[in-house]
């Protein structure tokens, strides 16, 4: 069997931009100091007059931002998430998110899979301060397919949009003819009578690995991919969850305020059903190779697979 190729989706980032630039000249890309880390080097090298690094200064890159959007340009504005999400969050809120201006935020290394980097480096809360800005779109990709074609709906969107890239290669799993990504739209990857497991993001390989293993044990999980966490696709989850009568979520975030919250919150109001939430339980991460993170937060195929097992 061929080894599965594995692309981390900050490259696919940093690849996607470089596409965009081809086509549109409105595209700007500003970066933090980080364009070697977020892959925004690559657009650089391509267009250096419409890449900008702000330095140091996330706060004043996002007002930057901000001010290139109000002249009709469409900035990228690009850093890892904790300091997209975290340090700059009060200039998101109010120089984007209040005047709904078409900014995008390219948010790289987010979560525990930062590895080495550490706690304060491993943003585990952006899904949430990002989700609870007005009209702002919040977005995890899958895989490298997935990524880039986020970025190209992100700059098709008119309005504020935060993307979480990942630092980790993660297996390609979109890699088919009928593949579709669009804003706001789960994608059922595996169909199941028994349970739901919603996934986004690194989680989502893993969460159809651990079906695979249920399967063996007569449990039939459908998987769905929640790529957008914000608008979330309720249609779907209200469905699949009456369909089945028991929700798994899985993200490499918190399991406060992302999105086992936010399908928690759609079905506490139209289809209650038990939930299980599998994320960073309410804890800082660590120092530590990014699969042995993983591993130690639950958070790969067999961890996957014995909290299901646990919640059944």
């Amino acid at each position: 069997m061929s080894e599965v190729k594995k692309i981390a989706t900050r490259a696919s980032y940093g690849n996607a931009l470089v596409e965009l630039g081809k086509k549109h000249e409105n595209v700007v890309v500003l970066d933090a100091d980080l364009a070697a880390a977020t892959q925004t080097g690559v657009f650089k090298k391509e267009f250096p007059e419409r890449h900008i690094d702000c330095g140091i200064a996330e706060c004043n890159m996002t007002g930057i931002g901000a001010g290139l959007a109000s002249t009709g340009k469409v900035p990228f504005v690009s850093t890892f998430a904790m300091f997209a999400a975290g340090r700059a969050f009060e200039q998101v809120r109010n120089s984007i998110g209040y005047p709904k201006l078409n900014v995008k935020i390219g948010a790289t290394h987010g979560g525990i899979s930062v590895g080495e980097d550490g706690a304060t480096h491993q943003c585990c809360e952006d899904f949430a301060l990002m989700r609870v800005i007005p009209g702002m779109v919040v977005a995890c990709p899958s895989d490298d397919i997935e990524a880039k074609a986020l970025v190209e709906a992100a700059y098709e969107h008119q309005g504020p949009v935060y993307m979480r890239f990942g630092r980790l290669a993660v297996p390609v799993i979109n890699d088919r003819p009928d593949y579709k990504f669009e804003l706001g739209k789960g994608i059922v990857l595996r169909e199941g009578k028994d349970l739901t497991i919603i996934a986004n993001g690194l989680c989502v390989a893993p969460s159809l690995e651990a079906a695979e293993k249920l399967a063996a044990e007569g449990i039939e999980a459908k998987v769905i991919n929640i790529h957008t966490i914000k608008p979330l696709d309720e249609e779907l989850v209200i469905a699949s969850a009456k369909e089945t009568g028991k929700v798994v979520t899985v993200e490499e975030h918190s399991v406060i305020g992302g999105l086992g919250g936010a399908v928690c919150e759609c079905l506490a109001e139209n289809a209650p059903v038990p939930v299980k939430r599998i994320g960073i339980n309410d804890v800082f991460g660590e120092s530590g190779p990014a699969a042995a993170l993983l591993e130690k937060y639950g958070l790969d195929a067999e961890g996957i697979y014995k909290s299901i097992k646990e919640f059944l």
